[in-house]
């Protein structure tokens, strides 16, 4: 069984050999049950699906029998019973795969699951980072935000330290459960080769958050971004919230790679894809 840097590697070498997985699986079918709303993950699964020459059967959970008391597990299984061959799955259930492992015998793709994991972020962010370094070793990284509610920082962290990368963190106090890798804002700016931003995320909050003032107290806007790195790039995995964590110019400021993030959001589920297939992974995680 590979590790997650054998994986990651693994998936790497067939972004490199892409050009040859273009409708390169026109035999099998997919589907995307996103039980949360997706634009960047949800559409660019589809795209890739596409570019790979796949059959896609669509799915809304708004118009499927769980509005009748179908259980989450019985959607699965039906569409298992329908012979698709690869499930993408997003919910809000951190251990939702955990309930299928051995009960679904098709690959499951994780596109999500709640606060703990997002694994096709997870890649298509390391990528669009070896894009710009060659190589992760020695950079640091600051995650800025609402680090707690994240399922991008909690599936990225360990994972970018196994790769020889320093983890930062800073954000408002109650987003910041563990202090140890903490440094204020925004002294973190200074220290980083990589920063990215997290949005707020209000529907996983219990109470209201105040987001007046945040831009100044911890959000990236033209004034602070003076302060870093001149070869410090900036990543978002969105939705972003325009003027709250990061200001309209520094969306797409020289410093940003936003934009190739989305790219290479397709490029990588391609290659993810491929990879689940051809090693008849059961449950695709890091």
């Amino acid at each position: 069984m590979l590790n997650s840097v054998e994986t990651i590697d693994k998936i790497f070498d067939l972004i490199t050999d892409n050009s040859a997985g273009y409708n390169s699986l026109s035999s099998f079918r997919a589907i995307n049950l996103f039980f949360e709303p997706s634009t960047r993950t949800h559409y660019s699964f589809k795209i890739a699906e596409q570019n790979l020459g796949m059959k896609q059967i669509s799915f809304t959970p708004e118009s499927s029998s769980i509005q009748k008391g179908e259980s989450f597990y019985d959607t699965v299984k039906v569409f298992e019973n329908f012979g698709v061959d690869v499930l993408v799955i997003r919910h809000s259930d951190n251990e939702y795969f955990q309930k299928l492992k051995h009960k679904i015998h098709i690959p499951i793709i994780n596109a999500g699951a709640g606060t703990k994991s997002h694994p096709t972020q997870t890649l298509l962010d390391l990528y669009t980072i070896k894009q710009e370094f060659g190589s992760f070793k020695d950079l640091t990284v600051g995650i800025i935000g609402d680090v707690l509610h994240s399922r991008v920082a909690n599936s990225s962290i360990k994972i970018m330290q196994e790769l020889g990368m320093k983890i930062v963190i800073s954000g408002p106090p109650e987003f910041i459960q563990n202090k140890e890798n903490f440094v204020p804002f925004p002294d973190i700016l200074k220290i980083c080769n990589v920063i990215i931003m997290l949005r707020i995320q209000h529907e996983r909050h219990k109470d209201k958050f105040d987001i007046e003032d945040y831009n100044s107290k911890y959000g990236l806007n033209s004034k602070n971004i003076k302060i870093m790195k001149p070869n410090t790039i900036i990543m978002h995995p969105g939705p972003y919230n325009r003027g709250v964590e990061i200001t309209d110019e520094i969306i797409e400021s020289k410093h940003s790679r936003i934009f190739t993030q989305f790219k290479n959001g397709v490029i990588v589920r391609m290659a993810t894809i491929r990879f689940v297939l051809q090693e008849n992974i059961s449950i695709f995680d890091l």
